[in-house]
């Protein structure tokens, strides 16, 4: 798992090159975002669990067929399934946008998930509507919270959405 910095290092260092400009300003943003990102970090870590429980209920709310017989989350085992899934999004989005690299995603939950959900016969859509869902509920606390410059919470659940968007599960 690397961040911003450690990426940039990397590619500068692979090709033997000092930092340029371009390098100086993206660490420069790098840096100036850190406290918005560490602020939004934190109210995810203190809410997570609220979080997850307010996701999931919009999800149910307006998809009910998920809870009844023959949908993908009925049965006890099945929901809590689903929650799991609802909290590793949610986890492992807030190791991307602490780090600000979006790689994080693809090796720690996109990469593979494919064959799991084909495996399982999970349908997609609603997974991808939960990870909308987390990230308006996000939102609204970090408003709530009065907290700016938090259009950088897009960047982790808008590539989870394309990603497995594209995927046909």
């Amino acid at each position: 798992m690397q961040d911003a910095v450690t990426s940039l290092l990397n590619k500068y260092d692979l090709t033997g090159k000092y930092l340029d400009n371009v390098a100086i300003y993206e660490l420069s943003d790098y840096f100036s975002t850190a406290l918005n990102r560490i602020r939004i970090i934190e109210l995810i870590s203190e809410n997570a669990s609220k979080i997850i429980k307010e996701a999931s209920a919009r999800l149910y709310e307006e998809q009910p067929e998920l809870l009844r017989p023959g949908g993908n989350s009925y049965t006890t085992r099945r929901y809590a399934a689903c929650l799991r899934d609802i909290e590793y999004y949610l986890r492992y989005a807030s190791y991307s946008l602490i780090a600000d690299d979006i790689c994080i995603l693809n090796e720690r939950v996109l990469d593979g998930l494919k064959d799991t959900y084909n495996s399982l016969s999970v349908p997609i859509s609603p997974t991808i509507r939960s990870i909308q869902l987390l990230e308006d509920v996000i939102k609204e606390k970090a408003i709530a919270k009065k907290i700016t410059g938090f259009s950088m919470i897009n960047k982790p659940f808008n590539h989870m959405i394309q990603s497995l968007s594209e995927q046909d599960i």
